[in-house]
């Protein structure tokens, strides 16, 4: 059973920066592109097209990002204004990442994109932004998303994507990415129509909010008056005798259009002889489009879909191709022609054949953008100038109904409130709309506590908004470590808990070593290092220097079995001259071993930075006892004459070496300890006691604390040295008993400094 807490990791504040900037709808209506960069990942948001500009004037300002530093293209709908420039940027540019788009938008983006690729082809060479087979390598690229799928992109970077109700297939896209979350609405609607569902409202609660604000502070008019006005509109137009032109893209609108106008006419009889064009060379296709994906539509649609097909018109028929001189116009008619911009294909062509006749009228039905003639012809002219580049009188009607599914100000405002963000960035939408509603939004929110009121920004083009964000540094305690606590008591604020940290995608957890492989694909190892060390010098040789250096070193006697198992073998049946030895220090974590291999030495270690040091020391000590006096003294032979001294001292060597090195050394330092004294005073009596024990007494006519003696007397100190083994080497209790109290302290201390002096490294 999995336990888990939380834990501070310190209160030192690291601030990340969020940085957001805008390089297309910055302050204005097209080419949408927005790079968002936070903590080493870099993401795009749409990659669209000026409606207002012709070839590379009308991409987005691409050459204010590194294209091979974008992790991931997310494409919001299939609208130019929003994709139109993706293959520009996958096959022309540096672009080595990934582009997600849900599936009907794929499906439409290779009509759209084809068809916008053959009215360029039309236009300058230099204009052409790119080519068939680069349009068709580009769509080979995109990756598909549901609505609800997440997609993992590692390094803690996620997203899903949730129905926008646009367009059919348009997303909005919810992205967490370094412990933050980002919603980027695209374009999206909150009002239910004829075959689209309204726009979802996220579950969680972003951090920074990237909506659009394109109609600014405007509030539409009810769905059931803008249909009337619709249909009277061209109505009116038709029943004059007039030719009715409505400019609309191939798909999107269009098809929500189309539904109006079908079911109008369904129930107007007396208009049923006026034709319908849908003039298009996508409209078959668009609509199979459309009715395979009718299960993502709404109720209305998907019911219609189990008795018959919704987008078979009964009076409007599809135009594939059209030949606008020779098309016969004679009398009233109704014609959807696109683009939907009146700047290029067959709507400007009707538009310039149309536009001087008073019985006719041009009926605008979605979002007309600045710099083109859709946008010109609604402020009235006079006079326009057609593609040839003459000037003629505008007399027909234009008139103006919104249809373009973007949300009002109501409708924005309402979802800005229930989505809760504590950083809004405003784009898509002129300056002065979008003036209004950030004026309007921080009217609202002055209510609300300094602290609690959420930034808003409206960033035009190029502008960089740069956002802090406290990293969040906590971790969860998972595992056994909880479950102890738990247990324990009820854990304390600034209690200390020892686990191993692991971070990965911004969350960090707390583990015991034991619990690494239940919770973490990691899993526990050790390293061990060996060395081998030429050594030409013998064992009595390294155990003198060994010693001299180490505290607690053990010395161990091994044999070989057929060359390969080591077995440790008794005392009484070693091989002093041939068996192999290995010395432990650090309590057996650092190995050297000799006999093994003729003139070298071994140094094993498990690998740890206080283990990785010893080893070194070990490594210098026996590169140093080779060309040493002390190595040259041990490693000379003794005379060969039979004398009783040479005798005693085969003797000797029966004493085990490591004991005998010891009493050495110690019998050394006690001595060591006399000579001291005797540097500062002038007389200094000393009792030995074997090695281990010594008593030293000074005498001196003068003192600290009492003054110089004179008439021949003196101040008596007795000090009392007394050797302790230890697990670390031998340690000395020392004391001193002397009428001069600070004297007697001064030379305990002194002695007590030359003992720590001296000491070998030891296990502690």
């Amino acid at each position: 059973m999995a336990t888990e807490g939380s834990t501070s990791l310190g209160s030192s504040a690291v601030e990340d920066i969020m940085s957001i900037t805008p390089l297309g709808s910055g302050q204005e209506v097209g080419r949408s592109c927005h790079v968002v960069e936070f903590r080493g990942v870099t993401i795009l948001l749409d990659c669209g097209i000026h409606p207002g500009y012709e070839g590379l004037n009308g991409l987005p300002f691409l050459d204010r990002v590194e294209p091979e530093s974008v992790d991931v293209l997310l494409i919001s709908h299939f609208h130019l204004d929003h994709a139109a420039s993706l293959p520009y940027f996958t096959e022309r540019t540096g672009f080595r990442g990934r582009v997600f788009m849900t599936h009907p938008t794929k499906a439409v983006i290779r009509l759209l994109l084809g068809d916008y690729l053959r009215l360029l082809s039309m236009k300058r060479e230099e204009d052409v932004l790119y080519t068939e087979s680069e349009l068709q390598s580009c769509i080979e690229k995109i990756e598909l998303i549901d609505f609800h799928q997440t997609i993992s992109l590692g390094r803690g970077v996620k997203f899903h994507a949730l129905n926008a109700g646009h367009v059919l297939g348009a997303a909005m896209f919810y992205i967490e990415m370094g412990g933050r979350s980002l919603l980027y609405t695209g374009d999206y609607s909150m009002e239910d129509d004829r075959h689209l569902m309204a726009a979802e409202i996220p579950k969680l609660k972003p951090d920074v909010l990237i909506v659009e604000a394109t109609y600014g502070v405007q509030v539409h008019a009810s769905r059931a008056e803008r249909e009337s006005r619709f249909t009277g509109t061209v109505e009116r137009v038709v029943s004059q005798g007039g030719k009715c032109l409505i400019p609309v893209f191939a798909l999107g609108r269009a098809q929500e259009l189309l539904l109006i106008l079908d079911e109008f006419w369904q129930n107007s009889p007396h208009l049923q002889k006026v034709p319908i064009w849908y003039a298009s060379k996508l409209a078959s296709r668009a609509l199979r489009v459309y009715q395979t994906y009718a299960n993502m539509m709404n109720a209305r649609i998907r019911a219609q879909t189990d008795v018959a097909n919704p987008f078979s018109f009964q009076f409007i028929r599809n135009l594939k191709s059209i030949d606008v001189n020779a098309f016969d116009d004679r009398g009233p008619c109704v014609v959807f022609a696109s683009p939907g911009m009146l700047q290029s294909g067959v709507s400007r062509q009707l538009f310039d054949r149309w536009a001087a006749d008073s019985k006719n009228g041009v009926l605008i039905a979605g979002y007309a953008v600045e710099n083109t003639l859709a946008k010109e012809i609604m402020n009235m002219p006079k006079e326009v100038v057609t593609l040839e580049g003459r000037r003629q009188p505008l007399n027909c009607l234009v008139d103006y109904v919104s249809f373009s599914a973007h949300v009002d100000f109501m409708q924005n405002r309402n979802f800005i409130t229930k989505v809760d963000p504590k950083h809004i960035i405003l784009v898509h939408g002129q300056k002065d709309e979008m003036g209004r509603l950030k004026s309007a939004l921080m009217l609202q929110y002055r209510q609300l506590p300094e602290n609690k009121r959420p930034t808003v920004t409206m960033p035009p083009n190029l502008q960089e908004v740069k956002l802090k964000f406290t990293r969040r540094r906590s971790a969860k305690v998972m595992g056994t470590l909880a479950a102890e606590r738990i247990q324990e008591q009820t854990p304390q604020e600034g209690e200390r808990v020892k686990g191993i940290l692991v971070t990965k995608n911004f969350s960090s957890r707390i583990v015991s070593p034991e619990d690494l492989s239940t919770y973490t694909p990691l899993r526990v190892g050790s390293v061990t290092s060996k060395l081998h060390i030429p050594f030409a010098g013998k064992v009595l040789t390294l155990r003198l220097f060994l010693h001299e250096m180490f505290a607690g070193v053990t010395e161990t006697y091994q044999q070989s079995q057929d060359g390969n198992d080591n077995t440790v073998i008794a005392a009484e049946d070693i091989d002093v001259e041939n068996s192999p030895i290995t010395f432990g220090l650090y309590e057996q974590q650092v190995e050297v071993t000799m006999g093994k291999s003729k003139g070298t030495a071994t140094v094993e270690w498990l690998a740890s930075p206080v283990n990785d040091v010893l080893a070194d020391a070990v490594v210098a000590l026996l590169m140093h006892a080779q060309s040493s006096a002390a190595s040259i003294r041990l490693t000379s032979k003794p005379c060969g004459h039979g004398s009783s001294d040479s005798n005693n001292m085969d003797n000797e060597t029966d004493e085990p070496a490591s004991k005998r090195q010891k009493d050495e050394n110690g019998e050394d330092r006690l001595r060591l300890f006399h000579k001291v004294l005797l540097e500062q005073f002038q007389q200094v009596d000393a009792v030995y006691e074997g090695n281990k024990k010594a008593t030293f007494e000074i005498q001196t006519d003068c003192g600290l604390e009492s003054k110089t003696f004179t008439d021949g007397n003196t101040l008596l100190c007795t000090v009392n040295v007394d050797s302790i083994d230890t697990i670390s080497g031998q340690d000395y209790k020392i004391s001193v008993e002397c009428a001069d109290s600070k004297l007697a302290t001064n030379v305990q201390d002194c002695l007590r400094n030359i003992a720590i002096a001296t000491t070998p490294l030891g296990a502690s």
